[in-house]
């Protein structure tokens, strides 16, 4: 081979660092890789594998595994957790808990592989044609995590800042989405597509077809998450909203999923001013849901109650 030219300075061709780009790393993002992967295995197994059954909807612990980014990249195997689970937990709830979710992940890509027109089109045929609105003002508050529902802005923000949402976030937001704003499901789809760091076609589908009702198996569309009720039972403290929306970080626990309702000396000792610091609900719930179950009464025929459908959510909930 010809010798390379005196003229030409060769540098490494390393990946650059954040540092070297200019970003500042962000601390929530996990690391990668294998090693990392199988590090957070254990942990889960010594801290929360246990406990899985009670803390795993609630938004305000540490009550997953956080696997879903590697088994989406195969950094880890469904197997090899499948095994360190039944190593470490045997016969007990909390295994089986566990090991169903991984039964539904595979569950999710079984279908998707016989049905790849789930992609574009609702599991159940009663919902084509669905008449979803297309309201931008509305779908941009959620997207940016400013409906004046706490727990709603709190996962579309986690969303943006993390590239992971909480499961049970997950499904109320999406039920938020579909159900109180009427946007059709695969517009949130593709958004949480784009940024979730453990975006799995299947799962993510899955998931909010599961939302929506319109999925194999999904909650039946006359269920509708009240996101005030769903925030106060599942993130009791606030703690998951005050990290996430930090113009409410003052709000006492009983006041923070519905500061609308709070007086107004709390609003002022919190320092929240409504319609100013914090978004006005955008939505009335009641209304929303009377609206939604008029508009699906009218439109779908022979819904009927999955067996199995409160088992399962929008994804990541390993």
């Amino acid at each position: 081979l010809p010798a390379v030219p005196e003229d030409i300075h060769a540098r490494s061709c390393a990946i650059p660092t954040c540092a070297e780009l200019g970003i500042e790393r962000n601390p929530a993002v996990l690391p990668g890789g294998e090693r990392a992967a199988k590090a957070r295995l254990r942990r889960f197994l010594r801290n929360a594998a246990a406990d899985y059954p009670e803390h795993r909807d609630r938004m305000d612990l540490a009550g997953t595994s956080r696997l879903s980014a590697d088994l989406k990249f195969g950094t880890i195997s469904a197997r090899q957790v499948w095994t360190a689970i039944e190593d470490a937990l045997g016969g007990t709830a909390a295994a089986h808990s566990f090991l169903n979710e991984l039964v539904w992940r595979e569950f999710t890509h079984s279908t998707l592989w016989d049905r790849p027109e789930l992609l574009d089109k609702p599991f159940r045929p009663a919902f084509a044609g669905f008449p979803w609105r297309q309201e931008e003002t509305q779908w941009q508050s959620w997207v940016a995590g400013k409906t004046g529902y706490p727990v709603v802005d709190a996962a579309s923000r986690q969303l943006l800042g993390e590239g992971f949402v909480h499961n049970r976030a997950r499904m109320i937001s999406a039920s938020f989405l579909t159900k109180h704003l009427l946007v059709d499901y695969r517009r949130g789809e593709a958004h949480y597509m784009r940024f979730l760091t453990d975006g799995d076609w299947a799962q993510n589908n899955a998931g909010w077809q599961w939302s929506a009702g319109c999925g194999c198996d999904a909650q039946p569309y006359f269920r509708i998450f009240n996101p005030v009720t769903q925030g106060e039972k599942f993130d009791p403290q606030g703690d998951y909203v005050r990290r996430w929306v930090p113009e409410l970080a003052r709000m006492p626990a009983r006041h923070i999923h519905r500061p609308w309702q709070a007086p107004e000396a709390v609003l002022r000792a919190a320092g929240v001013e409504l319609g100013a610091t914090y978004p006005r609900p955008i939505v009335e719930h009641h209304f929303a849901r009377e609206r939604f179950l008029a508009l699906a009464a009218r439109h779908l025929k022979g819904g009927t109650r999955s067996s199995v459908a409160s088992k399962h959510g929008v994804g990541a909930r390993t």
